[in-house]
């Protein structure tokens, strides 16, 4: 009995470390921007909660192509802030807090709610003498939005802004790999407002809502 039981224990626990890689899957689920994380559920009970995100994980961005071209197109060149990384090809970000609801698909909408934070790290964005830095990501999978902040050659331009628009019709199945689970697919976009901040900083009109900046890849820590 005491080997069942404990087998049960690590099913249970592995399913709710998974769910934490699941908030960017479910961003893009409804394609809807009036809906919030914040907005009442339905009375269905959640199928796991997970209070606290800080496990060590983290979220990458594998940069599309297109992208990159627009970049060199404006003569920008993309760097990174603090903790954040910039490895063949991927933006990658450490998840630093946050907490996340699942509902079983169906019974309630939203079916993910919570937030993703990624604190002290960041993207840059340098023509010349001035440098843009987009920080603090804060996925809200409620409604696929990505909101952070932005200076502008170190001064404060905008707090709490909508910078990505996430969409999840191209997510790939769950997969778990030794010690973490990984969930891989989302594609990041760029926002109306991020697009019109950038344009007005680097005095162009080249940079375009969304704009493709490339597909996000989560993982997390399932010790």
């Amino acid at each position: 009995m005491s080997s069942i039981s404990s087998r049960k224990k690590k099913i249970a626990g592995l399913a709710i470390v998974a769910i934490a890689a699941l908030p960017l899957a479910a961003c893009g689920s409804s394609g809807s921007d009036s809906a919030s994380s914040d907005s009442k559920v339905s009375v269905a009970k959640p199928v796991a909660r997970l209070n606290d995100l800080s496990t060590g994980g983290t979220t990458a961005i594998k940069l599309d192509q297109g992208f990159v071209d627009a970049l060199t197109s404006l003569k920008l060149t993309p760097g990174v802030v603090d903790g954040a990384k910039l490895e063949d090809g991927s933006l990658i970000f450490p998840i630093t807090g946050g907490n996340v609801t699942y509902f079983k698909p169906g019974t309630a909408k939203p079916y993910v709610i919570g937030q993703i934070q990624h604190e002290a790290s960041g993207l840059s964005l340098t023509a010349g003498d001035t440098k843009v830095e987009l920080t603090n990501f804060n996925v809200d999978p409620g409604i696929s939005r990505v909101y952070g902040d932005v200076t502008v050659n170190g001064k404060v331009a905008a707090t709490s802004a909508f910078l990505f628009q996430l969409r999840g019709a191209t997510l790939k199945p769950l997969q778990a790999e030794g010690n973490t689970a990984i969930l891989e697919g989302t594609k990041v976009f760029i926002s109306p407002v991020a697009a019109g901040l950038l344009n007005k900083v680097f005095k162009t009109d080249a940079v375009t809502k969304d704009l493709l900046v490339g597909v996000a890849k989560i993982t997390v820590n399932t010790k």
